[in-house]
């Protein structure tokens, strides 16, 4: 039988990134200097952070200017490409009747920031799936896959043959527990603080 990396184990402890104070709602930013970098400023989500790339000689005052910009940038970018919870809900339904045969009917489908340690988790008893807010800016398909393994325990409670057998109509069920998998092992490797060039 499979091994489930929906619900297995939990995150672990990363070394501490830098906080960005005056934003607590943007969660971990990590700031790194490089000697090489003249001009440019970037940024990207790394797991639960955020991950700035800034020019060595800038001032801190310059720093946080330039971190406040690029976390605006990129929670514009991440409101329009993230659906909400009513087309989560669409989704499922979608994703129900072609993989389901629309048997699984959830009665709420919606986003949640408190699963650290899921992806997903379903009480079928109340036909509620939630989705952990990590799996936002993740391949469709992975968001699909978690999304339809959500459903069929509306159908199938456990992890048995049954269940497995549900997910097999989804051609990309291999391709997105491998994507999940390799982002629960790069948790694992350890991040070390960036080096700070004056």
């Amino acid at each position: 039988m499979p091994v489930d990396p929906l619900h297995s184990a939990a995150r672990p402890q990363r070394s501490a990134p830098i906080p960005f104070s005056e934003r607590p709602e943007a969660g971990a930013v990590e700031v790194r200097r490089s000697a090489r970098r003249r001009r440019t400023v970037s940024a990207y989500r790394e797991g639960d952070r955020t991950v700035v790339l800034i020019p060595a000689r800038m001032s801190d005052a310059e720093e946080q200017r330039w971190v406040g910009l690029m976390l605006d940038k990129l929670a514009a970018q991440e409101s329009k490409r993230m659906p909400g919870d009513a087309e989560l809900a669409e989704r499922a339904g979608r994703l129900s009747g072609q993989f389901l045969g629309g048997r699984a009917r959830p009665a709420t489908v919606r986003w949640v920031t408190n699963q650290n340690t899921r992806w997903g988790s379903c009480t079928p008893a109340e036909g509620s799936i939630r989705l952990s807010h990590r799996l936002q800016g993740m391949p469709e398909y992975v968001v699909d896959y978690v999304l339809l393994h959500e459903l069929a325990h509306l159908l199938v409670p456990g992890h048995g043959p049954a269940f497995w057998r549900l997910l097999e109509a989804y051609p990309r069920t291999e391709r997105a527990r491998g994507y999940l998998e390799g982002v629960v092992a790069a948790d694992r490797l350890p991040h070390l603080p960036a080096a700070r060039t004056e």
